[in-house]
Order: C-alpha cells, then structure tokens, then sequence
C-alpha cells in the first residue's frame, strides 16, 4: 500500500534535510547550504552540498541527488518502507501500520481537512468582499493591519448569525462536522451552534501548512465573554503540539537562527507587519516539550517574549521550568521582558523593528539566568533561606535531560550562589574535588600505558590539533563533537575538552585543568606536530587535518565492529547480524 502524502508531507516537515544527512556527514554551513564530503565517495575536498529550502541533497563527485527518503535509502541500504519507518521515528512520529483502523482514520483526516479548507476559505473571502463585514474590518483597521496582513495569515470573520452548517451538512455527516469543534449543539433548543460566531478567526495550520484548527478573537467589548478562544481538542488537533504560524516561520530557518515565541494570534500578525516573521505563538496553554522538541528541528535559540506584565511574567517562569529540562549543548532558550503593560504587538508598533531587535539583543536573558534571577529576590541573606534557594536550583538542574548542560548549569547556579555567601572561595573549592579527583586517575592511567599503538598515536595528533587551535574548534565544534576515541585516558581528555568548548566561554591550554604531564606526553609523541608547525593561521589546512585524521579513525572503529561482528555471526548466523556486517563492510569501502 501507498503511504499517504500527508504522512510524508509531516516527516518531511518534521525533519530538515541537514538534521538527518548531518548524523553520517560532517556539515558546515556555507551561505544558504550546508557542505561536506561525499559520503558515496572518498575524497579530501567537499562536493557534497545540502539545501533546506528546497529539501535536497546533491553530490557533484557521484551526481547522487534526492530528498531525505533517498538518502536514508542509500546510505543504510534501506527500502522505501523502512526508510520510511526510521525517518518518522526520527521525527517522533508514530508508525502508519495500514490497518483498517489506520485507513478509517486516514479517510476521517481528508473529510477534516476538506470541512476547515471550505470553512477558513469561506469566512475569509466574506470578511474581504461582505459588505456587512465593515465592523471587522474597522476592527482591523484600527489595529494597524492592512489588507495584505488579512491575506497572508487568512484571517476570517463569523457573524453572530451565521448559517454554514446548513451548507456543509450537504455533504457531511452532522457527526463529523461535530468532531471538528467547528459546531456544538444547543441541547435546549436543538440546534446547532457554530463556535467562533462574532469572533474574528485566525486559522491553526500544522507544520505543513493545512488549517487544523481555529483561534477566535471578540471583536466588542464584552466581559460576559472571553477575549480569546481556541478550537477544542480533537483527533487531529492537541494545542500542545502545535504552534501559530509555525508553518510560515519554519521556512526562515536557513536564514535567521533564533524564533520569537508569543502568546497571541495578534502579537505574531503585529510581528509580522513591522517585519519579523520568525515568531511562532502558543496555543492558550503552558509550553510544552513537543512545542520545545519541534522548535529545535528549525531554530537554535528560542526567545520567549510574554505580555509585560505579572500573567505574562508567571506565563514566563512557567515556561522556564517546564522547557528547561529539554537544553541542548547546541541550542539556547531566553526570554525577553517587555516594558509593563507593553506586548509584542505594541511594543514594535511603537518602537519599529530595528528598536525591537536592539532591545532583544540588549535585554534578553538566557533560561538559566532567568531562573536564577527570580528565585535570588525571592531569597532572604540567612542560612535557612539560602538552603532552601540552593535546594530550588539544583531540583531545577536536575531535570535537565542533557548530561553536559546539566553540568554547566549546576555550575552557574552554584557559582552564583557561592558569590552571596562569605565562602565563596571555599564553596567552590569544594565543587571542583571531584574533577580533581577524576584527572588524576586519568593521569594513573595514563602512566600505567606501556607501549603506543597506532590508534593512541592517531589519537595524540587529535588531541594536540585540538588544544593549539582551541578558538578555531569552539566555532566549528561540531566538526569534532562526534568523533570517537578509542583509549580510555585520551577518551577522557577529549570529553572534557569537548564539554569546555560547548561551553561558550573562552578557553586556553591553561584553564583546560589538564595534568601537565599529559600536555607533555601528547605534545612529545603527536606525530601531527610537524606537519603543523607550517600550518599556523592555516584555517581550511588546520580542518583538513582534522577530517583526515577523524577518517581514520572512523575506520579504526569499523574495523573492530566488523572484528565483532564477525565473531559474532560465527557463531549465531543470523540475517540481521550478516546486513549489520555487511553495511559496516560497504562504509569502509567508501572510507
């Protein structure tokens, strides 16, 4: 059976081309494409591009080109199903099993799509055509938006009395139309209502841009009613897996690296108007991890800029501690703060976009500087209030997914701490036995090595290329994040490397806290040390090295998996051990 477009349409959407070629191919980013070398050919000089926009990958060395489908398929030997199955794993996505519950569902999604397609359509053009629309379109005059901005979002008007049902119910089931969250019905006077009447209504699309559910804003100032309401929850619709205008934002991911997340329709259309189009809102509820997850797909930093005021500081916190946990080494989260009584939408109404963008980069604060700022001036100077501050961070630290950054931020929030008490020095002392302790069992370890084999060799050279060009590598630390290394003592060294040049902060040989017994080892045995003592200032010769030396051992690594494996099949002559080999086999013939 065919995999519904849809289905893929999502995956594809999910994923950025670069996200899945990235875990076989060193990446770097080169104006609007990412380059590396050919994973289909071995070579020195990259001819291996990839473009996000336009969702593909072409290799000039092998002319090998296709989207991420093909390239999952080629590279792991795949069918398309399979390719398929990994891909929407990869995506968080569940399985298309083809059942009939599957097909039942799949048929109940096109009637969705076609009843919201016919509904936002409709009430659209009204407001743009109807002449008795001219209280909303007043409205949005007076807000500043034009005609272009009604046209681009899709907004629509419902009247008080509308009577759409009656024209859809032609063609559909009063059930579906039910299901939908577009109608409810009136049980005293049995009929039925449509939900958004009088409210202004701007379409929810999903990440591939089909409308899926509603927002809906009061036009008249009526307490009885809420300002703002959203499409309930349906079968094809959960607000905390979706996001306002992600489906227009997402395309900006090649350009622009940071997203503004808003709290209202309004808000992103005021955004959009003054020129910024990266900014996404959520959907009435807390910030999710889904919401979090699905960001990091397209953005490195999320900036959170709530209402300025308490509900829009509480919104913020809220969501401070709830996205926390999913920090990546290579992504941020901040938050930006309005003046009081200022949202989005005022603020660069008043203000202009180049006002807005200087305020951002002057004012916003990283997630871990927010959190702690907040609870120190909750926070009295006596021992029992510091204990239970302290208690608060590091119960906060600890739900942090990621072992690097749960780290780091513990050792901010420590740091910080130490600076409001009397012993500070001594604190921090303290905090650093443990490392302490950890080098010099990597320094016994190394001493206790007897002879040098080719890999501790290869290893050397890495690890002095990468301590004498430690500000070349913190740029381009991903050319060096997933290398592997094989001998315990070096493995140690690189981590701790690797973890201090995620950090961001400026490092040297010095504040590495290395043994200086080690620096002396690898700068004695590190074959590599005379071919670079010509190569200083050398950038693009400095990566060369580097990749040449990250193939070998790659290849290293191959060859004990194959070792391995082939012990393995040995003795269990399994198929799914035989093409795990036989892959293996087929990269170390490309390497």
């Amino acid at each position: 059976m065919k995999y519904p477009k849809e289905y893929l349409d999502e995956i594809k959407t999910r994923l950025k081309v670069s996200t899945v070629v990235s875990k076989t191919v060193s990446l770097k980013k080169r104006g609007k494409e990412f380059v590396g070398l050919s994973p289909f050919k071995n070579e020195k000089t990259p001819s291996f591009t990839v473009n996000d926009e336009k969702e593909f990958y072409h290799c000039f060395a092998t002319s090998e080109h296709g989207n991420i489908f093909d390239f999952v398929m080629k590279i792991q030997n795949l069918k398309f199903g399979e390719a398929v199955k990994h891909l929407a794993q990869l995506a968080g996505m569940q399985p298309y099993l083809f059942s009939k519950q599957d097909e039942e569902r799949e048929k109940k999604w096109k009637e969705y799509q076609l009843i919201f397609s016919q509904y936002v359509d409709f009430y659209h053009n009204e407001l743009l055509k109807n002449e008795s629309y001219s209280i909303a379109r007043d409205y949005l005059k007076n807000r500043s938006l034009t005609k272009e901005e009604v046209k681009k979002f899709k907004i629509g008007y419902i009247e008080k009395n509308p009577n759409f049902f009656e024209k859809l119910k032609d063609n559909f089931s009063e059930q579906t139309l039910v299901e939908t969250g577009l109608f409810y019905l009136d049980e005293k006077k049995k009929i039925y209502i449509e939900r958004f009447r009088g409210r202004l209504i701007f379409p929810i699309n999903n990440i591939s841009g089909q409308p899926i559910a509603l927002g809906g804003r009061i036009i008249e100032n009526l307490d009885y009613l809420a300002k703002y309401i959203n499409s309930p929850e349906t079968n094809f619709f959960k607000k905390g897996s979706n996001l306002y205008n992600l489906d227009l934002a997402r395309k900006l991911s090649n350009k622009i690296d940071h997203i503004y997340l808003v709290e209202g329709y309004m808000d992103v259309v005021g955004l959009s108007k003054n020129g910024i189009d990266n900014v996404v809102a959520n959907l009435g509820t807390s910030l999710t991890d889904k919401q979090i997850l699905t960001l990091n797909q397209f953005f490195d930093d999320i900036i959170i800029c709530f209402d300025g005021d308490e509900s829009g500081y509480k919104a913020a916190l809220r969501a401070a501690e709830n996205s926390i946990k999913e920090l990546k080494p290579e992504k941020q989260i901040s938050f930006l703060f309005l003046p009081d009584k200022e949202d989005p939408d005022s603020f660069v109404n008043k203000n202009g976009k180049a006002n807005f963008i200087d305020f951002t980069k002057q004012s916003k604060l990283s997630i871990h500087q927010f959190i702690f700022s907040h609870y120190k001036k909750q926070t009295e100077n006596n021992p029992s209030s510091l204990a239970i501050f302290e208690k608060k961070l590091r119960s906060i630290a600890n739900t942090i997914k990621d072992d690097f950054i749960k780290k780091y931020v513990l050792e901010y929030f420590l740091e910080k701490i130490a600076e409001l008490t009397p012993h500070s020095n001594q604190s921090k002392k303290k905090f650093f036995v443990k490392r302490t302790k950890s080098l010099d069992t990597t320094k016994k370890h190394y001493n206790e090595s007897q002879s040098l084999t080719g890999v501790e060799l290869k290893e050397f050279s890495l690890l002095y290329l990468t301590m004498n060009n430690l500000n070349l590598l913190q740029a381009n630390v991903h050319l060096i994040e997933n290398i592997k290394l094989f001998t315990e003592v070096n493995k140690k060294i690189f981590e701790l490397i690797i973890e201090k040049l995620k950090s961001g902060e400026q490092i040297t040989i010095d504040n590495l806290d290395l043994d200086n017994q080690l620096i002396e080892k690898i700068n004695k045995f590190a074959p590599i040390k005379h071919i670079l003592k010509n190569q200083a200032g050398n950038d693009q010769k400095i990566i060369e090295l580097l990749e040449d030396i990250s193939r070998d051992l790659m290849n290293y690594d191959l060859e004990f998996r194959i070792q391995e494996l082939e012990s393995k099949f040995s003795v269990d002559m399994s198929e799914s051990t035989f093409n795990e080999l036989k892959e293996l086999k087929k990269k170390q013939n490309l390497n």
